[in-house]
């Protein structure tokens, strides 16, 4: 991989041609599925490529709340050997700066409990803790999450 190397962010929107990629590193990178229904409520999805290998995906959706907007993160991912180059940190502050552009009022995620890198590095990026739900999963342990959450100055 060459650690002097800067990986190529390639953007991309949901079509047929990435969806494929977005199933498979879905099913690579985490235990909970989602059915093909929800693909269609994305407020973006971006992927990364290095080498022309795509090697981490984020995939969100926009809802309000109370007359403001909100953007909820249903998957972030990189494959094993791609952590720890920036890649997640990139996909993530690209959706970051979106949501600022847009309006949007907070970003939210659940975590596992147990998944301390993930709380980890979302708190690198101001987002808190704001909630435990209890049996929040059903097929995976632990099956509590947190909500963690970040707010949006609004203008």
């Amino acid at each position: 991989m060459g650690t002097g190397r800067e990986a190529s962010l390639s953007l991309d929107g949901v079509r047929d041609k990435n969806m494929m990629q977005l199933k498979k590193l879905n099913t690579v990178l985490f235990p909970v599925r989602y059915n093909d229904k929800d693909v269609f409520f994305f407020f973006c999805f971006f992927s990364a490529y290095y080498s022309d290998i795509c090697v981490g995906a984020i995939a969100c959706r926009l809802e309000t709340k109370g007359g403001t907007m909100r953007v909820y993160i249903m998957t972030l991912g990189v494959l094993a050997p791609y952590r720890g180059i920036r890649i997640g940190s990139k996909l993530l502050n690209h959706v970051l700066d979106m949501c600022t552009k847009q309006n949007v009022s907070e970003i939210y995620l659940h975590v596992q409990t147990n998944n301390d890198d993930a709380i980890k590095f979302y708190k690198k990026f101001g987002f808190d803790i704001t909630d435990t739900i209890p049996d929040y999963y059903i097929n995976i342990e632990p099956r509590d999450c947190y909500v963690l959450t970040k707010s949006f100055a609004q203008i």
